[in-house]
């Protein structure tokens, strides 16, 4: 008996190692990075600002974000430099920070290799993103999309900027490279099918993974659009808001109009007004999104009437006990 349990506890162990091997050598299998080229044409370099800014917003993360003024608009003077943190006390499992993507940083990768990273997750050095960059949405961008972001990029000015290395925390530092997947692109809706667009640009804005509730980190998709995920703020816990066509609880009382006024709204400079340390903001980067042409805000809206209404009511922000 004893001679057995010795020989279990053995082949336990070997099987942990290399279980743990092929997590950490073997994954992520993504493929090589592809062949593509990212022309610097001007309508190009127009679409992929658009999107980077506006729709995909990459520079919400990428960029510094003023905290003093309301939805943290990112500062002009950054656009692109990384370095915003998503640390364990906002509930990420470790230290992690935005990459640099300006020229300072990118002008060493193939346009292949930045195509691979913002479409699975797995960068330059073969190492697994955390999707706090939401790279499985972005794998179902239409590549042509994908390359116009890539011309934006390199036309950014270079910011001289090394954000620190990631700290991740075990046992994430194994699971991590099970995240990345291979892109699945997706083809660029034509733009009178508006439902259709407007999946489209949720899918690439990732709408879903900020406005539904997650469970050990991932989100619930029976619960998708409803609301009531939590983000740790200075002055107390955001709740974002129920967007599903639900009449009392969602936006199912609102017009397109309206829809597209809310956004629009934050275009205005008064309307990002200066916000304390413990006062109420969001991480909704609204003036990002106001942005947006009204013909896709409408899309989006015409996409949203389509989703399967929630009845959930959702208290948008809770103070702090001890501010």
């Amino acid at each position: 008996m004893k001679r057995f349990l010795k020989f279990l506890i053995v082949a336990v162990i070997v099987l942990v190692i290399v279980v743990l091997g092929y997590l950490k050598f073997l994954l992520p299998a993504v493929g090589k990075a592809p062949d593509v080229q990212a022309t610097l044409l001007p309508d190009r370099i127009e679409r992929g600002r658009y999107l980077a800014n506006h729709v995909a917003v990459c520079m919400d993360c990428h960029s510094t974000r003023d905290w003093t003024r309301f939805s943290a608009p990112p500062l002009e003077n950054t656009i692109g430099k990384g370095g915003e943190y998503f640390g364990p006390e906002m509930g990420f499992p470790g230290k992690f920070y935005s990459k640099n993507i300006t020229p300072y940083h990118l002008s060493k990768w193939t346009d292949g290799e930045i195509y691979r990273t913002i479409t699975t997750g797995v960068n330059r050095d073969g190492e697994a993103l955390f999707p706090v960059m939401p790279y499985l949405n972005y794998g179902k961008m239409d590549q042509e999309d994908v390359l116009s972001i890539i011309a934006y990029l390199r036309t950014l000015a270079p910011q001289k900027n090394d954000p620190p290395a990631r700290e991740v925390n075990f046992p994430m530092n194994f699971i991590i490279n099970t995240i990345p997947q291979k892109a699945t692109p997706g083809q660029r809706p034509d733009t009178a099918d508006m439902v259709k667009r407007g999946e489209y640009l949720v899918t690439i804005a990732a709408c879903v993974e900020c406005h539904t509730p997650v469970e050990k980190g991932q989100i619930i998709p029976e619960k998708a659009f409803s609301g009531g995920r939590e983000f740790a703020m200075p002055a107390g816990v955001l709740h974002t808001p129920n967007i599903t066509p639900d009449v009392k609880t969602g936006i199912g009382a609102w017009s397109d109009s309206m829809f597209v006024s809310r956004f629009k709204s934050y275009s205005r400079p008064e309307s990002l007004h200066p916000v304390g340390k413990n006062e109420f903001n969001t991480i909704m980067p609204w003036s990002m999104y106001a942005g947006m042409t009204e013909g896709d805000l409408k899309a989006i809206f015409a996409y949203l009437k389509t989703v399967k209404p929630a009845d959930n009511r959702v208290v948008i922000f809770k103070e702090a006990k001890n501010k």
